[in-house]
C-alpha cells in the first residue's frame, strides 16, 4: 500500500466462521480493512452502505446462491469480486465469470495465492478506474455508453452478458491495438487463466454474432491468425 493512501476495503462473504476468521486475519495482516458477512442479505446491505474495493465471495451461502449475489453486486457496482469456493466444476467457474466475477479460486487454497490474486485484481481494477474511458464511444453504428453500461447497434440496445460487455469494453478502449489472447484473458478474466485461449475464442465468437460481424469481412473485430485480435472503429 502506498504511504498516505487509505487501506483498501475488503468484504469477506463466508458463512463458515473458521474460514471467515482465517480470511479476515490473512487480509488484515496485509494491510487491508476487512469486514465480514455470513449471508447474501448481509453482504448486499454492507456493500450498499459502505462499498468495498473487493468482495471475496463464497458460493454456498445459507440464504442464497453466491452466484445470485455476484449478479446483484455487478448490477450496481464495478467493485472487484473474487469467488472463493469449494465448487471446482467448470460450469460454476464459467458461470461466475460470466456473471461478473474477476477471478475464481477453489478451496482448499494457498494463502499466498489468494493474496497474489487479490493484489492483481485490485491493481487491474484500480488502473481501469484511474483512467476511465470517454463517457460514450461511437464506432459506426455501434455506441457504447460507459456511464449507463449499455451498448446499442443501429439504435437497438444489445443484450450482452457481463463478460461480453467487459470484452467489448476492452476492445473499444484499446481500439487499433493488437491484443494477444493472454492479454485479453488477464484484463477480462483475471490472473490464473493464462493459456485458456478457448475462452477468448468462444466469447469473441459470441460478441461477433451480437454485433452482426463476420470474421472473414470484419467491421469491428479483426482476427490475426496465430497472433491475436484488433478492434477497429469504422467511420460513422
Amino acid at each position: 500500500m502506498v504511504p498516505g493512501e487509505r487501506p483498501r476495503r475488503v468484504l469477506v462473504v463466508e458463512d463458515e466462521p473458521r474460514y471467515a476468521r482465517l480470511l479476515a486475519l490473512l487480509l488484515e495482516r496485509e494491510g487491508y480493512q476487512v469486514a465480514t458477512a455470513s449471508s447474501a442479505a448481509a453482504a448486499l446491505e454492507q456493500a450498499t452502505r459502505e462499498p468495498p474495493d473487493l468482495v471475496v465471495l463464497d458460493l454456498g451461502l445459507p440464504d442464497a446462491d453466491g452466484l445470485q449475489l455476484c449478479r446483484q453486486l455487478r448490477e450496481f457496482s464495478d467493485l472487484a469480486i473474487i469467488v472463493l469456493t469449494a465448487r471446482a466444476g467448470l460450469d460454476d467457474r464459467v458461470l461466475a465469470l460470466d456473471l461478473g466475477a474477476d477471478d475464481y479460486l477453489t478451496k482448499p487454497f494457498a494463502p499466498e495465492e489468494l493474496l497474489a490474486r487479490t493484489r492483481a485484481v485490485l491493481r487491474r481494477t484500480g488502473s481501469e478506474r484511474a483512467a476511465p474511458a470517454p463517457p460514450v464511444v461511437r464506432c459506426g453504428e455501434l455506441e457504447v455508453d460507459f456511464v449507463r453500461g449499455t451498448v446499442t447497434l443501429g439504435g437497438r440496445e444489445l443484450a450482452l452478458s457481463p463478460t461480453e460487455y467487459r470484452l467489448l469494453r476492452l476492445f473499444v478502449q484499446e481500439s487499433g491495438r493488437l491484443l494477444v489472447p493472454d492479454q485479453v484473458l488477464e484484463r477480462v478474466w483475471g490472473p490464473g487463466y493464462r493459456g485458456e485461449h478457448h475462452l477468448v475464442r468462444m466469447y469473441v465468437s459470441r460478441l461477433r454474432k451480437k454485433l452482426g460481424d463476420s470474421p472473414e469481412q470484419p467491421r469491428y473485430i479483426e482476427t490475426r491468425p496465430g497472433i491475436g485480435y484488433r478492434f477497429r472503429c469504422p467511420p460513422a
